[in-house]
């Protein structure tokens, strides 16, 4: 047997005045595309054989260029359609998060294209990412459709096995069914919803109850995603039966289930301490144990802003006597990089830090030493990869100041970024990256962890961001 396979990740946010392109795309094929997505070895052992079509992933970035989906969604569909006599099925991982030029939902686009092809019974299946956005006709064109269930996402490569796994067993074992959807009046940002914390540690508890159901195959809870203005924007229910005549059943467990995340509405909250932006800083230049953390939630990367807002820069300059180490990790600016790179470990520079789109990526004069350069590595599921960006590393002159200034808009959410760097981030008084939730590395050495509400692309107070396409009434915009 055959599967076509293949992965389209990003996450679009229409706040970010730069289009996404395809140099923004790590980009494999063949055998390639199969590692990256470390599920080779579940069809092999199966017997079945993988047809890549194309692995296409983004760190978190503005809307799509109509020219680059049109490429991205060329190579699957012409795969399909020049194996199609051969396949049996296709399990591939679709983000949910995609925003495209002229187009809307770049998943949604490519799924609704691919049953143009293959018609309404071939076997689809989809691993994704909880914060994307679903609809009801997306939803039934697949069999089996799976979000992780781990915000942040330590379970990505457990989900992709998970659901490739049961599209080889549904090969062995076809049947006429369809994952049953229900959309909620429910809007979220992922700093609401840590998975360590409730209530989403309950609704991951009622799921997995849900599951010891023999008439129920898989349960997801997808929270959605809020940096675009859409009419799919929200949080959806997706449940699939085991069998064609738990079809109704499914129908009835959807709608428990959305009853039960709907009742958990007003729960929803911030994970761990989140403080306005003058608060938060003070807070971490008075711990006496070292490293804090402060993460800039207003420019998060992770979330698709661009990383170049210098707001804190500025508010750790304005300290007076500052005796605290300060690590920023990092800020975006290419012209400002591509100067600095060109110079020697030890050399000074008088530059500009900032790229002036904005009040908050307004420009600082520096005095630096550069200290150092580098790639800036790509967490993907599989491994890292080096085609990140690059970044130098420099020293305010006569300051504890450090800062990596990057090329590119690449988040730092791991150790092993930084180490690869020769970077000891934990050495440091106060580190501050560009997310919201604070990453698992992260919290885990930190001594005190704050996400600081700076404004930005990124903001977190949902119910201010301004919608004109979405449902409604819809939470908590409107109180339901």
């Amino acid at each position: 047997m055959k599967v076509l396979t293949g992965l389209f990740n990003t996450e679009s946010n229409a706040n970010v005045p730069v289009k996404c392109t395809l140099r923004q795309f790590d980009v494999a094929y063949g055998d390639a595309c199969i590692a990256k997505m470390a599920i080779g070895e579940v069809f092999e052992k199966y017997g079945v054989e993988l047809i890549p079509a194309i692995y296409a992933s983004s760190s978190s970035a503005g809307v799509i260029e109509k020219a680059t989906f049109d490429f991205i969604e060329a190579k699957f569909l012409n795969t399909l359609k020049e194996n199609l006599d051969e396949l049996d099925g296709i399990y591939i991982h679709l983000h949910g998060a995609s925003e495209v030029e002229e187009i809307g939902s770049g998943e949604h686009h490519i799924l609704r294209e691919m049953r143009k092809i293959v018609g309404p019974y071939f076997p689809i299946m989809i691993s994704c990412d909880p914060h994307g956005n679903l609809c009801k006709e997306y939803v039934e064109a697949t069999n089996l459709i799976r979000s992780f269930r781990e915000s942040p996402h330590v379970d990505t490569a457990a989900t992709m096995q998970w659901v490739a796994g049961q599209m080889c067993e549904f090969l062995e074992n076809r049947r006429n069914i369809h994952s049953v959807y229900r959309k909620l009046p429910l809007i979220l940002g992922g700093e609401q919803t840590v998975s360590a914390d409730e209530p989403v540690a309950s609704i991951n508890r009622f799921m997995d109850e849900l599951e010891k159901d023999e008439r129920i195959w898989s349960v997801s809870w997808h929270v959605g995603y809020i940096r675009h203005d859409s009419p799919v924007a929200g949080c959806g229910i997706v449940v699939v039966p085991m069998t064609e005549k738990d079809q109704e059943y499914a129908e009835e467990i959807a709608d428990k289930l959305a009853e039960y995340v709907w009742s958990k509405r007003r729960e929803f909250h911030y994970t761990g301490r989140t403080a306005q932006p003058d608060e938060a800083l003070k807070m971490c230049l008075e711990q006496r144990k070292k490293p804090a953390v402060l993460t800039d939630s207003g420019d998060n990367m992770t979330s698709g802003a661009a990383g170049w807002n210098t707001y804190v820069l500025r508010q750790v300059l304005e300290q007076k006597d500052l005796k605290k180490t300060v690590l920023f990790a990092g800020i975006i600016d290419p012209k400002t990089y591509d100067r600095l790179v060109k110079l020697n470990e030890g050399e000074e520079a008088t530059i500009q830090l900032g790229v002036g789109y904005d009040e908050y990526s307004d420009p600082v004069d520096l005095e630096v030493v550069v200290k150092g350069s580098g790639s800036v590595y790509v967490l993907h599921v599989a491994d890292l990869v080096d085609d990140g960006g690059k970044c130098v590393y420099v020293n305010v002159k006569g300051t504890p100041i450090d800062i990596l200034i990057q090329n590119t808009s690449v988040p730092f959410v791991t150790n092993t970024q930084l180490d690869l760097l020769g970077i000891d981030w934990k050495s440091y008084d106060l580190a501050i990256f560009k997310q919201g939730y604070i990453f698992p590395d992260y919290k885990e050495a930190a001594a005190f962890y704050v996400m600081s509400l700076t404004g930005g692309t990124t903001p977190q107070d949902t119910a201010s961001l301004k919608f004109k396409r979405i449902m409604r009434p819809m939470f908590p915009i409107d109180d339901i």
